[in-house]
């Protein structure tokens, strides 16, 4: 009865707006936060349902002391989860009204004209909220390789479809039965799994070796790439998957300093990276401001990931709760955390060696995205943005130049929660004296023109263009040799 008490308790604070749902779970004080927050937010998924069925079969009628938080979520995992998991004198209540609770379903789905739970949901809601969301898993190359896990999950009777070759075979995964699954497009080490797929029992995700995380959560750390044993800096660290992929990226190898105020997620995420078998971090439960960047302990550092508190207004449920708040207290919201959000990146920016920063936030709110990057970046004008992954869909609001390089993300767009990323890149220093070197990063900066057909091949070919280079400089070389031959033979 545990966590239908805590999930009860969060609904209620969140109806006297005392704070996010993320917030609430981890400050609950609940020992499986995973599991708190799931029965969270697929009650709240399905919450205007609830209320027309417990309404209507009078579940709280003649019954004393029934608190309707906590009816909410015993009816939802009755009705829509994996059935009451618990026992004492509510669970009896809840029986006794079963088939009442179970007529007012059906009722509900006629009254609709809906067939399943999911549409019923979509149908409350309004309108279509877009494509069912993929069970998104990330495989672990700390522990093991993506061919080992499809390997794996073939034997389990799933069936690979390879790797999907646009977002629409990935919202297929919702639109047919069957145990399948596909290599993600944009991130190499990531499967897409049906809606609803449950893995959090599967023996790969509790040893560590997979982890349940949406794409556009691993978005951030694949675009700052760092290199193999690099010191790398996670600003604003917990829960800890970004630190996990991060650490997979510099192969365990290098540093990982990760800061974070709050002590319990900084306690859950040391638990998550020892699972996942990290052991190249640093934790500190230390606010990133108040980090010194000409401290010589980060004069390694040469990449930062800044995924600071936002609104949480990209993730579905959120976006309803925050529509539901005022608009004057939205607003004041949202400017103290623009507020902190630019003083994050701009701290980030000022670390002397940084060469890549990240900016990311699970929000849709053009204050805290595209207005926070453009003032961050009029104050440090040695930084530019880059578009580094240019085969994404979706890019950042037209509001100042070069806003094309920033990346959205929403569930119809992109089929992942709402998003947003920016890459900042520090420019080169030019000797003035001197051509031009081409720069060592084969993506181009935004507002950097690209003058000459060395430059054009880097940015459409990528890695492929060293190769072509090569073959240019060959032939220049030839043509020189050969016009030098030819004038000393025409020499007299």
């Amino acid at each position: 009865m545990a966590v239908y008490q805590a999930a009860a308790g969060i609904l209620e604070k969140l109806q006297r707006k005392e704070g996010a749902v993320k917030t609430l779970v981890y400050d609950s004080g609940f020992k499986n936060v995973r599991r708190l927050y799931a029965l969270v937010c697929e009650t709240l998924r399905y919450a205007s349902a609830l209320e027309d069925i417990i309404t209507s079969s009078e579940l709280l009628r003649g019954t004393k002391k029934f608190p309707l938080s906590l009816a909410t979520v015993l009816v939802y995992d009755l009705l829509f989860g994996k059935g009451l998991q618990c026992g004492g004198r509510w669970k009896a209540v809840i029986l006794s009204h079963k088939a009442r609770l179970q007529a007012e379903l059906a009722r509900l789905k006629v009254k609709k004209k809906v067939s399943s739970n999911e549409d019923l949901v979509v149908s409350l809601r309004g309108a279509a909220v877009g494509p069912a969301l993929p069970r998104y898993v990330r495989v672990n190359t700390i522990k093991t390789c993506m061919s080992d896990v499809i390997a794996y999950f073939k034997r389990r009777g799933y069936t690979y479809l390879g790797k999907a070759r646009s977002i629409e075979e990935l919202a297929e995964l919702g639109q047919k039965k069957g145990k399948r699954f596909l290599q993600d497009l944009h991130v190499p080490d990531l499967l897409a799994f049906p809606p609803g797929t449950d893995l959090h029992k599967d023996s790969l995700y509790t040893a560590g070796h997979i982890i349940l995380q949406d794409k556009a959560s691993c978005l951030p750390a694949l675009l700052l790439d760092p290199p193999v044993g690099s010191h790398v800096i996670d600003a604003c660290a917990a829960p800890g998957n970004k630190t996990s992929q991060l650490s997979a990226i510099i192969q365990n190898k290098g540093k990982v300093f990760a800061f974070d105020l709050d002590t319990k997620r900084l306690a859950t995420m040391s638990t998550l990276l020892l699972r996942a078998g990290v052991i190249c971090q640093e934790l500190a439960n230390q606010d990133f401001l108040t980090v010194s960047p000409e401290d010589p302990k980060y004069q390694k550092v040469g990449h930062i990931l800044v995924d600071p508190s936002c609104s949480g207004s990209g993730i579905p449920d959120q976006m309803r709760i925050l529509a539901d708040k005022e608009e004057s207290a939205k607003s004041e919201r949202l400017e103290a955390l623009s507020g902190f959000q630019r003083r994050a990146l701009s701290h980030a920016l000022s670390f002397p060696n940084v060469q890549r920063v990240v900016y990311s936030t699970c929000s849709i709110h053009q204050q805290e995205n595209e207005e926070v990057v453009r003032d961050v970046l009029e104050q440090h004008p040695h930084f530019s943005l880059i578009d580094a992954l240019p085969s994404w869909p979706m890019h950042g609001l037209n509001i100042f130049p070069g806003s094309s390089c920033c990346l959205r993300a929403t569930l119809s767009d992109t089929l992942t929660n709402g998003f947003f990323v920016a890459v900042f890149q520090r420019k080169k220093k030019v000797n003035e004296s001197h051509l031009p070197e081409i720069p060592e990063e084969t993506t181009p900066t935004c507002d950097v023109e690209m003058p000459n057909n060395e430059l054009e091949i880097i940015q459409n070919n990528g890695k492929e263009a060293e190769t072509e280079l090569m073959k240019i400089a060959h032939k220049k070389k030839r043509k020189t040799k050969s016009r030098k031959k030819k004038q000393k033979t025409d020499k007299p």
